[in-house]
């Protein structure tokens, strides 16, 4: 499934398509994907502008000038392709582990104002599409009780304190729970706790004192998921394949992995003897190395 990195990604590329135009047309070519698309999909998109083009955790949110919001997950395989009207076409986003596209998996067709035409794919149909107003979003199914951005205002060491503090599940469960910090993945949490040489099997309540404060390794935590994250969206995603951006850059953050997916092999921490292992948690794979993460 795309992460954080992947989903900012596409919204970055999507958004000089998609943002200030309106809907002329609009195709739904399925009933469903991994949910019924919304009633009267088609009709409530139609003639509506995007004021603004969001992300919140790994959703897309497009909001429109009526009060609504087209809400818009990826799944395991959903992609967008952008025509530009004039022959030209980007896909924006590069993800670790590609399928290929087969056009009989375009189930949305954007038609937009500004000429250009989005194109929504997705061959196991595992994304959704949903419409909801933009004044509840906080409190839809999709969004409530989801925890805070690691990318926002509000993520520091102390928020990370306060999450963590008396939790005995392992680390890396702790990172991974929307419910306390919404959007971070598998790939970017081995990698946030290798540089931050923290075992994932490590007690979450680590990070904090007894009295619930935050600890130094609180702050540095914080400050390495976000550098992680950052690095990866500026790379444009985790992608495996030539894959030009909307800019004509490539994304190749994959390359600097320095844990994920890297099993038997040396760690790459200077002075470092130990071999990347992996082990299972919550049936996720985690990497890590066994001598300098501790």
């Amino acid at each position: 499934m795309p992460e954080l990195p992947e989903v900012e990604t596409v919204r970055r590329g999507l958004q000089p398509a998609m943002e200030g135009a309106s809907f002329s047309r609009v195709e739904q070519r399925r009933a469903d994907l991994r949910f019924p698309f919304p009633e009267r999909f088609v009709e409530r998109l139609t003639g509506r502008t995007v004021v603004a083009l969001t992300r919140r955790a790994k959703y897309l949110v497009a909001e429109l000038d009526d009060g609504a919001a087209l809400i818009m997950h990826l799944g395991m395989s959903g992609r967008f392709i952008v025509l530009d009207g004039k022959g030209g076409s980007s896909e924006p986003g590069g993800f670790y582990y590609e399928d290929g596209r087969d056009t009989t998996h375009d189930h949305v067709v954007f038609h937009l104002s500004n000429g250009a035409t989005v194109i929504y794919n997705d061959t196991r149909r595992f994304g959704l599409m949903d419409l909801a107003s933009r004044d509840s979003l906080a409190v839809s199914k999709h969004f409530k009780g989801m925890g805070i951005e690691p990318l926002g205002n509000e993520f520091d060491g102390e928020a990370v304190a306060r999450l963590f503090a008396g939790k005995k599940a392992p680390l890396k469960a702790a990172l991974l729970d929307q419910r306390l910090i919404a959007g971070l993945g598998n790939i970017y949490v081995c990698e946030a706790l290798f540089r931050a040489g923290l075992s994932p099997k490590k007690r979450a309540g680590i990070v904090a004192d007894a009295k619930g404060k935050a600890k130094p390794i609180a702050h540095e935590l914080a400050a390495i998921i976000r550098d992680v994250l950052g690095e990866a969206i500026e790379a444009g995603g985790s992608t495996l394949r030539d894959y030009a951006q909307t800019d004509g850059s490539l994304g190749y953050f994959q390359h600097r992995f320095r844990v994920y997916d890297r099993e038997g092999e040396a760690c790459l921490k200077p002075g470092c003897k130990g071999a990347v292992k992996r082990l299972v948690q919550s049936g996720r794979s985690t990497f890590y190395c066994g001598v300098c993460q501790k």
